[in-house]
């Protein structure tokens, strides 16, 4: 029995009902099964968040190999196509050497495409200053191919082309490696038809490693551009051969 009322704060007097309030009307016993079952109810929603969570990283494997109930066969064989490609393609971009040959990756289709995207992040980083408007040619080129995959892989569930997006990744960093090596000598031609020597200024990583006093270590970081890529790609195409190989299995 309650002297005052849990609810409205009533003082209970004598001769007043002792399983309910006179004033507001609960039942007590009622009112307290209530409370306890909220309380109940906020004890276990934390935990339920936090499953939920853990469900949404537990389906990523799965997201990363997911494959149509029922594959066209059409569709398949052109993926093998493009997987091919990538394949040779990947080989003859790992093989160039950005010491020996600069020039050629330069000189490679994709690298206008890489280009087109590299001159929209110097706008596109431009409002951050000085620094992240040079740094922004690299980031929007590393950038555009990491949207890609981003898209394929979470909004259009095509892991196959997410793997694509990876593999245009990779490339993109073995596009940055020879310029990121020529940023003591500068002999590499811009875009604007001169070099960099020619053009105080305007050599992206001339200034980038410049700005941080390690000129001397350019071959080191335009292996490691080279050395990224190039995991890169192999990792995306094993990725693309054991969706094609689920694939296969499931061709209709």
């Amino acid at each position: 029995m309650y002297s005052t009322c849990p609810k409205c704060g009533h003082q209970r007097g004598d001769g007043g009902a002792e399983d309910s309030c006179p004033a507001c009307g609960i039942v007590y016993a009622k009112w307290l099964k209530n409370k306890l079952g909220s309380a109940a109810g906020v004890r276990t929603s934390a935990p339920a968040r936090s499953s939920s969570e853990a469900g949404w990283w537990a389906s990523v494997p799965g997201l990363l190999m997911q494959v149509e109930g029922r594959v066209n066969p059409l569709i398949f064989w052109g993926r093998v196509v493009v997987w091919v490609g990538l394949i040779y393609w990947g080989w003859r971009f790992i093989a160039m050497d950005f010491v020996e040959n600069p020039w050629a990756i330069g000189n490679a289709w994709m690298h206008n495409v890489n280009l087109v995207f590299h001159e929209a992040g110097h706008i596109l980083f431009r409002p951050l200053g000085w620094f992240m408007t040079i740094l922004g040619g690299t980031l929007g080129q590393l950038i555009m191919p990491g949207v890609v995959m981003g898209v394929f892989l979470f909004r259009n569930r095509n892991p196959f082309g997410a793997a694509v997006g990876l593999w245009w990744l990779g490339q993109s960093f073995m596009d940055c490696a020879p310029y990121i090596d020529d940023a003591l000598e500068q002999k590499l031609v811009l875009l604007g038809g001169h070099t960099g020597a020619d053009a105080p200024g305007n050599h992206d990583w001339n200034n980038i490693l410049g700005e941080f006093d390690v000129l001397e270590r350019h071959r080191q970081y335009a292996s490691l551009a080279d050395g990224a890529g190039t995991l890169l790609v192999i990792l995306a195409l094993i990725w693309g051969g054991a969706l094609l190989w689920r694939q296969f299995q499931r061709l209709e």
